[in-house]
């Protein structure tokens, strides 16, 4: 089927981000949030991106305004219903998610495909409890979104071949790689990605080195782009430690089970860049290490 109209839900780092890149891309775009505040920060956002790739040559300012005013808000939900592809993106809970696909679902159109962008939660339970499993997928998106250029596409066990071939044609559409991932917890990017992140937590915990010492150590060592404990004050350590609870919980094997301290780290609140601390402390005018 051809994709036209899509309904993004949330306004959030990761769903301001898809909106930015289907604007672009041609596409209109429905953006809902509960908040008028989160959708009036995630349009001024998106501006500030788009005006910076203007500013890089990688756009042109008409296409920036062409592509903003492809963008309309909503804070009613049921509104999605008449587009072509639903995202959610949507705070990483599965009670939230299915929730919104809840009261989405008696307002949707036939052909409307259901998209999850989570990083870890099956797509086929989510898609099970639906009103078309056949058009349910996981659809994520790697963070920034603008800038990374892969897109996992998961399949649930029931997702047909038109609901894969037709969102995997939008993929192609933004000029990004969609990389197929079976349904299994975490999929292929975090699979790999939080057990390693786990693992540098584990040696700041044990004393091996402190956070410095650790971040350089894979960005010299490794030639990593940035330290793992860096990377998850950027992802957010409430969402690292949902990830590996799903693996834990979801593989039921002792290698994933989340390190004492990344759990102390969120309990305390300090999850990263989007509250001022985490593993760094980033309130002054430059990050400096809690540990």
């Amino acid at each position: 089927m051809e994709i036209g109209k899509i309904g993004v839900v949330g306004a959030g780092q990761m769903g301001n981000g898809i909106t930015h890149v289907m604007s672009l891309a041609g596409y209109e775009v429905l953006l809902n949030d509960i908040s008028k505040d989160a959708l009036d920060q995630g349009l001024a956002v998106i501006r500030k991106n788009m005006e910076r790739q203007v500013s890089r040559d990688k756009i042109t300012a008409d296409q920036m305004e062409a592509a903003l005013a492809r963008i309309t808000t909503t804070l009613t939900l049921t509104d999605l219903g008449a587009t072509d592809l639903v995202i959610e993106a949507a705070t990483e809970r599965e009670t939230v998610k299915q929730a919104i696909f809840d009261e989405l679902l008696p307002h949707l159109l036939p052909h409307t495909i259901l998209t999850s962008n989570t990083s870890s939660i099956s797509i086929t339970r989510l898609a099970s409890r639906t009103d078309r499993p056949e058009k349910f997928m996981g659809f994520h998106f790697m963070n920034p979104v603008p800038v990374m250029q892969l897109v996992e596409l998961i399949r649930g066990i029931a997702t047909d071949r038109d609901t894969y071939d037709a969102c995997f044609a939008v993929v192609e559409k933004l000029g990004k790689t969609a990389a197929s991932a079976e349904d299994f917890p975490a999929f292929i990017v975090n699979r790999i990605l939080m057990p390693m992140i786990n693992e540098a937590v584990y040696t700041l915990y044990e004393g091996v080195g402190n956070v410095k010492s650790i971040d350089e150590s894979m960005k010299l060592g490794a030639n990593h782009p940035m330290g793992p404990l860096e990377l998850a004050d950027f992802i957010g350590l409430d969402t690292c430690l949902a990830i590996m609870n799903v693996l834990h919980d979801g593989l039921a094997d002792t290698k994933y089970r989340p390190c004492p301290l990344l759990t102390k780290y969120v309990e305390a609140g300090w999850l990263g860049r989007k509250t001022g601390r985490g593993f760094y402390d980033y309130r002054g005018d430059v990050p400096e290490p809690t540990r």
